[in-house]
C-alpha cells in the first residue's frame, strides 16, 4: 500500500558530506513525522533525526550540528544532509515515516520503513 524508497548512500572520506533522500509513495492521505535511523554493525538501531509535520526537528546528540534533516511535503520526500562525517557514522541508514493511508472504508495510520542504505565513512 505504501513504501519508502531511499537511493543514495555510498562511500565517503572522513570530513566529507553526503545527502540521503527518501520518498514515500502509495495511497497516502498525509504524512506525519519522518525520520532517519541508523544501525552500525553489532549495535542497535538508533534515531538519527526526525522532523514533524509542522517542521520541528530533533537530533541525536552525536550528529547535532553536523547533520540537517529537512522535508519537501509536495514531493513526499525527506532529506538528511550529512556534513563533517566521521568514521563512527558508518552504518545502514533507514528512513521511517508515519503515513495516513487511504483505505476502502476511510484511512489508517501505518508506520513504514525504507529498505536501508549503506553509508561507509573511510579513508
Amino acid at each position: 500500500q505504501a513504501q519508502l524508497v531511499e537511493p543514495g548512500g555510498g562511500l565517503v572520506q572522513p570530513g566529507g558530506s553526503l545527502r540521503l533522500s527518501c520518498t514515500a509513495s502509495g495511497s497516502i492521505v498525509s504524512i506525519n513525522r519522518m525520520g532517519w535511523y541508523r544501525q552500525a554493525p553489532g549495535k542497535q538501531r538508533e534515531l538519527v533525526a526526525d522532523i514533524s509535520s509542522g517542521g520541528s526537528t530533533n537530533y541525536a546528540g552525536s550528529v547535532e550540528g553536523r547533520f540537517t534533516i529537512s522535508r519537501d511535503i509536495a514531493k513526499k520526500t525527506v532529506y538528511l544532509q550529512m556534513d563533517t562525517l566521521k568514521l563512527e557514522d558508518t552504518a545502514v541508514y533507514y528512513c521511517n515515516a508515519g503515513l495516513r493511508l487511504r483505505t476502502v472504508w476511510g484511512s489508517k495510520i501505518l508506520d513504514v520503513w525504507g529498505q536501508g542504505t549503506l553509508v561507509t565513512v573511510s579513508s
